[in-house]
């Protein structure tokens, strides 16, 4: 880490050549709600100081090339980074081949992270609590094209359960697609439940045939230190969650 950039990488069972990194908001130039590292070019931001924290933590981080940044909507589509230019529309993205990196922006939303035991693909998908719901970890897993047995999945910073207040209406969309996962689901003292994104995810990971899951403990609502959230703050910056093969 250099230049005040910091992130967090994993701690897990994985082939040296895949590389991770989730960064934290320090380290940027820039300002007001969105200080300082804000990642992204869709939250009201000074583009100028956009393309310079992208470039800080490319340099930081000795990135292989710029990442494959992309539109999200919440939704399931998983991107193919195959070189190509643009943007996709898309709130995952994987790659198989070296030097290309995958990135998603959260702000509370979870990161996750998939790579297959031989180091040979990679995969990251952005998930709120819709796209836990629509299945865009299902989608990341089969676009990985490979047992999933042979997955492992690390969770990045999200927001935590005490922090994470739903209505009745959110428990119902995923217990109609898996019943068991009403127990990540706690009622509260205002009629109120209290999500377990971290839980809800773990247990479709489970279902999926993805049982090696690591990390999965930060709040990013709790730490306005170290974490952008738009729960807590409303207009707020980004982090992003990097994945690559070197």
């Amino acid at each position: 880490m250099s230049s005040g950039l910091e992130w967090i990488e994993p701690d897990w069972p994985v082939p040296a050549r895949v590389r991770v990194l989730s960064t934290l908001r320090t380290g940027g130039c820039s300002l007001g709600h969105y200080a300082s590292l804000n990642l992204a070019a869709h939250v009201g931001d000074d583009p100028e100081c956009v393309g310079e924290n992208r470039r800080r933590l490319r340099e930081a981080a000795g990135l292989p090339g710029e990442p494959l940044w992309l539109e999200q909507v919440h939704g399931t589509a998983v991107a193919l980074h195959d070189g190509g230019a643009g943007v996709p529309r898309a709130d995952a993205a994987i790659a198989t081949s070296a030097g290309r990196v995958c990135a998603v922006l959260t702000a509370d939303c979870l990161p996750v992270v998939l790579a297959d035991r031989a180091g040979s693909r990679i995969g990251v998908a952005h998930a709120g609590w819709r796209g836990l719901v629509g299945g865009v970890v299902e989608a990341t897993i089969a676009a990985l094209r490979c047992p999933a047995g042979e997955l492992i999945a690390w969770l990045g910073p999200a927001i935590g359960p005490a922090a994470f207040e739903v209505g009745p209406e959110v428990r119902e969309a995923f217990t109609t697609r898996l019943p068991s996962l009403a127990e990540c689901f706690v009622a509260n003292a205002r009629g109120r439940l209290q999500a377990d994104l971290y839980g809800l995810a773990r247990r479709q990971l489970a279902a999926a045939g993805v049982n090696a899951v690591y990390a999965g403990d930060w709040c990013t609502a709790s730490d306005p230190q170290r974490f952008f959230s738009f729960r807590r703050d409303g207009t707020t910056g980004r982090m992003a969650t990097l994945a690559w093969l070197e």
